[in-house]
């Protein structure tokens, strides 16, 4: 065979591995199932989650949350068993369906749950007992013991164990809980104690009743103002885009002339305080040194701030100067992302959506947390002498599984809206014709995930889950000591949590940019990641540039929601005289519009942040040309030919720069060389008359 032919067909082999290898970016074209095993892995997760919920259904720790349970481990309005070793147990409780406490007020503040003693009973005190003469007749009348079940009811006054095994005198009236049949007491006045430890600020209790009674006063006040902060964000997220361009050149004029104060009040200080120090040093040194020493201190000190903020100011200054052009790219993203939110309405339910799962999730993780800390086997208090029940052995793991569930599967309902709403903004992106977008490209989005790309949102959260699960323990762990750990351990401890913190925000950062890869190109998480990342750092200075000034634009957005909402409640609340009462209620109300805002600018920063993503991607792998048409809106097609405008101005700014130096190359080799025909040609006339001179001489 010709050698020839067989380099060629390797080359030929070798230029299509090459060509197989090269990423390649196909919006919308290809879609296929990613990261199929972490969705089964997340899927048997899941199923053990489930498994806690049943295990503590079927060994009785739901129903006893729910019926709710007496001291000795008995079950109310239920046939009990006997439980070895546990005294009065398997009692038959059919006819007592309601938990009465003996006292109610005596609360432990720290383990958060009432130390009293408590039996079942068939029915709620309604008006108070004084005496146990009352308690003796109560239970004739209605058939319902307030004491221990061992003591007979019309022996109550003359038994001496009344004192231990009867409830506190007087029993407050009370009434029974909807749903978990406790008798609760009417008068809250018992639990100030409570209270007072958990709002740490009170000092009076009349200021805390004041601070209640505004919020009962004003709730529908409160209600319209959370509204109003509802309406705003969503306001706010339509016109953005036609006051970015202020707020973003307002923001830059208010940095650079903030740091341009700063740095010459330092100065004026500095050479204010050495003008000061020369005329005062001969008397201040005759009386105290001291004072001089403090003097010359402090003068150092200023210098060393003035000279600190003019190299930031510097720096900030040539900063602006070289990220001019990158503060355009922010606006116009900003402007394309208010055009998304119109042709893409439904991004607004996003919040909603998402809030309403979280809610749901951590509504049943809560139930079952509960229902864990009613499971389990029976054991008895030695501090009080009560039945509890206890998870042990292996089972007390279940409560460390169902932790970490809760982190997890947060930030995968996190991550599933992070990815639906690059789905959508990907499809409107790489759709030229607006008119053909499908219907619903959120929806449609939706369905992309869960058919394809559930995998990947599942992998991502769990590297979340990995970085966040540690952090949580040292915080845990520094709450635990404080007070008690030395300097160097304290530090250490705050060190490594910020280091989680910041390694969890550039992941978190990340991982939404691997999700948009993936919605464009239905790759892997890893390979969308990495081709993400190689993404950001080509494009490193626009990213800066458009995470820190729109995230400050949306910070000011979301104090320009809060302040209009605290404003439109001061105007509200006017008409109550009593300005303490307005403390709390305007509290909550911002609050409640701060995180509102949050929710709502979040997914406009989503939407910016994909839009980079897909305009970083388009312009690498599209010039405009025939056959290689951009994708991306007017105004960002503006900003690039004013960018290659610019960039074709210092091109030929830099080729005539070029000209004129080749030229001046040429001129020197000119005039060298008429220089050398001159001396070649008057060379022998001038050697002639230099010797016959020498002659004559």
């Amino acid at each position: 065979m010709d050698p020839k032919r067989l380099s060629s067909s390797s080359q030929q082999q070798v230029y299509l591995r090459r060509k197989r290898t090269k990423r390649e970016w196909r919006p919308l074209e290809d879609r296929s199932c990613t990261d199929l095993p972490w969705f089964l892995l997340f899927t048997v997760f899941c199923v053990g989650m489930g498994s806690i919920c049943g295990f503590t259904v079927v060994t009785g720790g739901a129903a006893r949350l729910v019926f709710g349970y007496d001291s000795y481990g008995n079950t109310c309005g239920q046939r009990n068993e006997y439980m070895e070793g546990v005294r009065l147990s398997g009692l038959d409780h059919t006819d007592r369906k309601f938990v009465f406490f003996l006292d109610p007020c005596n609360i432990d503040i720290v383990q958060r749950k009432i130390k009293s003693m408590a039996l079942c009973v068939s029915l709620c005190p309604t008006e108070e007992l004084k005496t146990y003469q009352d308690l003796k007749r109560f239970a004739m009348l209605n058939g319902s013991e307030l004491c221990s079940y061992e003591l007979a009811g019309h022996k109550y006054p003359g038994l001496p164990e009344r004192f231990s095994k009867c409830p506190k005198l007087p029993v407050p009236p009370s009434k029974p809980l909807p749903v978990f049949n406790r008798c609760t007491p009417l008068d809250v006045s018992c639990y100030a104690k409570f209270a007072e430890a958990v709002v740490t600020f009170v000092g009076d209790n009349s200021v805390l009743h004041r601070l209640i009674a505004g919020v009962a006063a004003s709730k529908e006040i409160i209600i319209g103002l959370c509204v109003l902060a509802l309406v705003l964000s969503m306001i706010l997220m339509v016109i953005i885009r036609y006051i970015s361009a202020v707020l973003v050149w307002i923001l830059t004029s208010l940095v650079v002339l903030g740091s341009l104060a700063g740095t010459s009040v330092l100065w004026w200080l500095y050479i204010d305080h050495r003008l000061y120090g020369n005329d005062t040093s001969t008397k201040v040194t005759k009386e105290v040194k001291e004072e001089v020493e403090v003097t010359r201190d402090s003068g150092q000190a200023l210098l060393v701030y003035a000279a600190a903020a003019t190299v930031f100011t510097i720096i900030l200054l040539l900063l602006m100067l070289f990220m001019r052009k990158r503060v355009a790219l922010t606006i116009a993203l900003f402007h394309v992302a208010g055009k998304v939110f119109i042709h893409l309405p439904l991004l607004t339910l996003q919040p909603f959506v998402t809030f309403l799962a979280l809610l749901l999730f951590w509504i049943y993780w809560i139930l079952v947390l509960l229902f864990l800390g009613t499971s389990g086997n029976p054991v008895q208090n030695e501090e009080t002498g009560l039945t509890e029940f206890r998870l042990t052995g292996p089972l007390q793991y279940l409560t460390w599984y169902h932790a970490v569930g809760l982190v997890w599967i947060t930030e995968f309902i996190l991550a599933c809206q992070q990815m639906t709403v690059a789905g959508a903004v990907v499809t409107y992106y790489f759709t030229r014709d607006k008119n053909r977008l499908p219907v619903t490209p959120i929806l449609s989005s939706v369905l992309r995930l869960v058919r394809y790309h559930l995998g990947t949102v599942a992998k991502g959260s769990f590297i979340i889950t990995l970085v966040k699960i540690p952090r949580l323990i040292l915080m845990y762990i520094h709450n635990q000591l404080k007070g008690k750990e030395n300097a160097c351990a304290r530090c250490l401890l705050k060190t490594c949590i910020c280091c989680l913190w910041c390694l969890e925000k550039c992941l978190s950062y990340l991982n939404q940019n691997a999700y948009a890869a993936t919605a464009i190109n239905s790759t892997s998480f890893c390979t969308s990641a990495r081709d993400a990342f190689v993404i950001l750092v080509e494009n490193a200075l626009r990213v800066a540039t458009i995470n820190a000034v729109g995230d400050f634009v949306l910070f000011l957005g979301k104090i320009l929601i809060v302040t209009s909402t605290a404003f439109a409640g001061v105007l509200l609340l006017n008409y109550q005289r009593d300005y303490a009462e307005w403390l709390l209620p305007l509290i909550i109300v911002c609050l409640f519009s701060f995180l509102v805002a949050h929710c709502f600018l979040s997914i406009f920063e989503i939407v910016v942040d994909v839009l980079f993503l897909c305009f970083a991607i388009d312009t690498k792998y599209n010039d405009g040309t025939p056959g290689k048409e951009f994708f991306m809106d007017k105004a960002l097609m503006e900003f690039v030919e004013s960018s290659r405008r610019l960039e074709r101005a210092v091109e030929r700014g830099r080729s005539r720069v070029k000209e004129v130096v080749s030229e001046g190359a040429e001129m020197k080799p000119m005039t060298a060389s008429v220089q050398t025909g001159l001396q070649g040609k008057h060379g022998p006339t001038t050697h002639f008359l230099s010797e016959r001179r020498r002659h004559r001489n």
